[in-house]
């Protein structure tokens, strides 16, 4: 697995990544590897706005089902299409595989309580 330079971690278990303007969110190899087998993931619509820490998705497992939290305030401007009919594709790569690209209100702002993935990674092992 190849975790992008970068990248930021949430207390929830999401990462992101900025990228351009834009913000790619997605859900961690930690909390891919609790949830086990995915076997659904519902994902927002494009255009839609959400605060920071708000409820965006939900993803399903063999295990359980999950909501997921954005990370930063901002409007959906692109899903992950190939989720919706392979949500395995997760179990494979979850970095590689993101959820979501999000136009962030004020992203500087918000990612002050993110961590990096080293210390991510610390804190959940």
């Amino acid at each position: 697995m190849n975790i992008p330079d970068g990248i930021l971690c949430s207390k929830t278990h999401e990462w992101v990544l900025e990228e351009n303007d834009n913000v790619v969110v997605g859900l961690t190899d930690w909390a891919v590897e609790q949830l086990g087998d995915i076997v659904f993931v519902e994902l927002p619509e494009v255009g839609t706005n959400y605060s920071k820490d708000e409820a965006f998705a939900t993803i399903e497992s063999v295990k359980a089902a999950s909501e997921i939290y954005l990370p930063v305030a901002g409007t959906i401007v692109e899903i992950n299409e190939s989720l919706i009919n392979s949500p395995e594709l997760l179990n494979e790569d979850s970095f590689s595989n993101w959820l979501v690209k999000v136009n962030p209100d004020d992203f500087l702002n918000d990612s002050q309580g993110l961590m990096e993935y080293s210390d991510y990674k610390d804190e959940v092992e």
